[in-house]
This record gives C-alpha cells, sequence and structure tokens, in this order.
C-alpha cells in the first residue's frame, strides 16, 4: 500500500462548466444535466434531471464526455457526494460537479466510488472545504486531495465487486418499486376510462388539509420524526433527510395517519412534490408540506392518494411567487380537482394498488437493510478490519 493524493488515482479529474445548461425543449433532448441534487446517497439519479440539446451537451463535455464508470463528485452545496456513471447513462455535468476517470492500470472505478465515501476521505473533504457562507472546496483541493493507502488492483476489485453487489441489488429493488408504481399509475387511468368516474374537489372530500409545524428540533431519539420538503421524492416518503422535535409540540391533527398526502408546498425544485404517507411510524411534517388527509365515507383514500400522484405536474404548475420562495397556498390544494373512478370502480381498484404498493414497499425495506448492511461493510474493508472473504460471505448471505 501506499500514501498518495486524489489525482494519483485518476486518468481525469475535470471541473464542470460551472454554469447550468439551458433545458431542451419539449422533444429535443438527447442526454441530462445533473447537478448536486442528482447525486445522492451514492448514486447519480435522473428522475428530477432536465433533458438538454446536443448542441448543450457537446458544450457543455467540451472538456470531458462523461461515460460508464466515471465519477462523479459535488464540491458544494454540499460538499462530498459521490454517485457512479451507470451503463446507458447520457449525461453532462451542471453546476459544482467535477468529474473523476479512474486510472485503469492501478485504480479501480468502482473501488474508488467508495473510497470517496468511506468516512476517512469524507472527513478529509469536508476538514479541507472552506467558505464563510458555503463551505466548498476549489478544483486544487479535489486533485491534491489526500487519500489513505489503497491496496493493490487486485484487492480494490475485490472490494468494489463486494460492495458493488449490495448496490446493485438496490438498483434492482428500486426498478421493482418504480415498474409498480408505473402500474399502479397505468391502472388507475385505465379506470379512468369507464363512465361512471367522477370530479371532485380535494376540499369537499378531505376531513383535513392543514399546513405542518415550525418545529422547535432536538437530538433525543425518543421524540418525534419531522419530515420536510427532501423527504418527498419520486412519490414517495424517504426518512432519511427528517429530523426530530418534541411529541407535546404537535397536535393531533397534524400528526400523520396512513394514507395521508403530503404536497411540498414552497420551495424552487421540489414545489408540488406528492407523496403518499403508507408507514405506521409516528411522524408530522414541517410548514413546508401540507397533509391532505381523505374522508374515507366520501373517497376511497388510497385511490384519492394516486390521483394527487396522477395531478402532481398540474400541482407543481400551481405555485406563486418569486423565484426565490415560490409557494402553494393550502387553499390552492384544496381547490384542486380531481378525476377518481366511480364508487365500484374504487372499490375494484383498491386491492390492486394496495398490491403493487406492498410490492414496491416490500422491495425498499429490503434496500434500507442492504443500504445499512452496505454502510456498515465499507469502513471495515477500507480499513482492513475486515477480511474479504468473510465479507463475501456475509454479502452472498444478504442478496
Amino acid at each position: 500500500m501506499s500514501a498518495r493524493v486524489l489525482e494519483d488515482l485518476c486518468e481525469l479529474v475535470v471541473d464542470c462548466k460551472n454554469r447550468t445548461p439551458p433545458e431542451a425543449p419539449p422533444g429535443e433532448g438527447v442526454a441530462f444535466a445533473i447537478g448536486t441534487p442528482h447525486v445522492l446517497d451514492g448514486r447519480i439519479r435522473l428522475q428530477d434531471a432536465k433533458p438538454v440539446t446536443q448542441e448543450a451537451f457537446d458544450t457543455w463535455t467540451a472538456r470531458a464526455v462523461p461515460r460508464a464508470g466515471d465519477i462523479v463528485l459535488t464540491r458544494e452545496a454540499p460538499v462530498g457526494r459521490v454517485g457512479r456513471i451507470e451503463a446507458g447513462m447520457r449525461i453532462c455535468l451542471g453546476q459544482r460537479t467535477m468529474l473523476l476517470r479512474a486510472d485503469s492500470k492501478h485504480t479501480d472505478a468502482r473501488y474508488l466510488k467508495y473510497l470517496l465515501l468511506s468516512p476517512e476521505v469524507q472527513s478529509t473533504l469536508h476538514a479541507h472545504a472552506s467558505g464563510s457562507t458555503v463551505a466548498h472546496l476549489r478544483v486544487a483541493q479535489v486533485r491534491t486531495l489526500p487519500i489513505p493507502p489503497v491496496p493493490q488492483l487486485e484487492a480494490q476489485r475485490a472490494i468494489g465487486d463486494v460492495l458493488g453487489a449490495l448496490d446493485d441489488k438496490i438498483a434492482v429493488n428500486e426498478r421493482i418499486a418504480a415498474t409498480a408504481r408505473e402500474l399502479s399509475l397505468t391502472l388507475y387511468s385505465q379506470s379512468l376510462d369507464d363512465d361512471d368516474s367522477v370530479e371532485v374537489v380535494v376540499e369537499s372530500v378531505a376531513t383535513a388539509l392543514t399546513r405542518g409545524v415550525a418545529p422547535k428540533y432536538t437530538d433525543s431519539s425518543d421524540e418525534l420524526t419531522v419530515l420536510n420538503q427532501k423527504c418527498i421524492r419520486y412519490g414517495r416518503v424517504n426518512l432519511e433527510p427528517s429530523r426530530l422535535t418534541l411529541r407535546e409540540k404537535v397536535k393531533p391533527p397534524k400528526l400523520l395517519q396512513l394514507n395521508d398526502v403530503l404536497v411540498n408546498s414552497t420551495g424552487v425544485g421540489t414545489l408540488g412534490r406528492v407523496a403518499r404517507w403508507t408507514s405506521d411510524l409516528d411522524a408530522t411534517v414541517d410548514s413546508h408540506i401540507t397533509i391532505v388527509r381523505f374522508n374515507e365515507d366520501k373517497v376511497d383514500p388510497v385511490c384519492a392518494g394516486f390521483a394527487m400522484l396522477r395531478a402532481q405536474p398540474e400541482i407543481e404548475a400551481m405555485g406563486e411567487g418569486s423565484t426565490g420562495q415560490t409557494e402553494l397556498r393550502r387553499s390552492q390544494v384544496g381547490e384542486l380537482e380531481l378525476t377518481l373512478p366511480g364508487p365500484a370502480g374504487q372499490k375494484e381498484l383498491r386491492p390492486k394498488l394496495d398490491a403493487l404498493e406492498e410490492r414496491a414497499d416490500q422491495a425498499l425495506r429490503e434496500s434500507l437493510a442492504l443500504a445499512a448492511l452496505r454502510d456498515a461493510l465499507l469502513p471495515q474493508l477500507m480499513s482492513g478490519k475486515l477480511r474479504i472473504r468473510d465479507s463475501e460471505k456475509i454479502v452472498e448471505a444478504a442478496v
């Protein structure tokens, strides 16, 4: 093993253009532009990425065309997110990101990703970051970032394969969940072809329509979970960015109930996102989210929730205000018109939606367990405290 700096492990270390590529007109997109929001949990996620034209792609990739296996590192807002470009991704880099290409003669690309995600390197990244308002890394700091000793290439590949097997299974589970959700929305749309479909206004079929609390946060693990805008992504709730608040400060109407619909109601980029609450965890939402609770005597809450998901593009377009703080008023959410199947159609559709959602939730729950295992193994493998052979057995049992 030998001590090196980051550029010693790379064939390329390339900064982005530091301007946001223009979004392509409808039908003209040939690739996607990614920035820091699209690098999350060690992955590059294109669900919210904006398409770009061929001209923009050529301009923003003039320094290097990203290819499968390359690493994307964020150097600001926030520092230190890492993702690996997967086969089939055609992307260009937006602001605050850098492209790293492992030198295949002595560095395994998958290993490099996990090395950058390791606690030791993450600590070094944040220690080198500076800035009075927003922490950031300069390009030179990334190039000369101290890297702990790395093993020989064969051992790197073995470590990358072990941790990569977990991430591969997580990716499969995410595709299962996404496919299940797509099937649910397709079934829902098909159910509206019947002659008995009805139009309803949200406030007329809701028992609660309320904004969340402005919480006082706590570090106590026994307190109430608070969801924020970052928790609502891709039509589902991600608990990782949530925080905790004192239970006694939250009144029952703002405590989440099964099948509540959550609508991001302020912000740029996140406004109008919709998710269904399907957990039995005690939780609430902060003041940037609107809770919609449907009256089961008037509509099936699951069907109504899917009507809200289907209407998300319309909800996103309803925001008012400046570009710095766009807002969706509670009354606007209440005035939204939804199309639902008639009562008989809702009754027939509900068990189909429940079955698909349960399959998706099962896959996502497994992914959470796999991610926890990956995060536990990563520092042990990087430090050499855990033998590769032993980690392989653990992973084989898990996947």
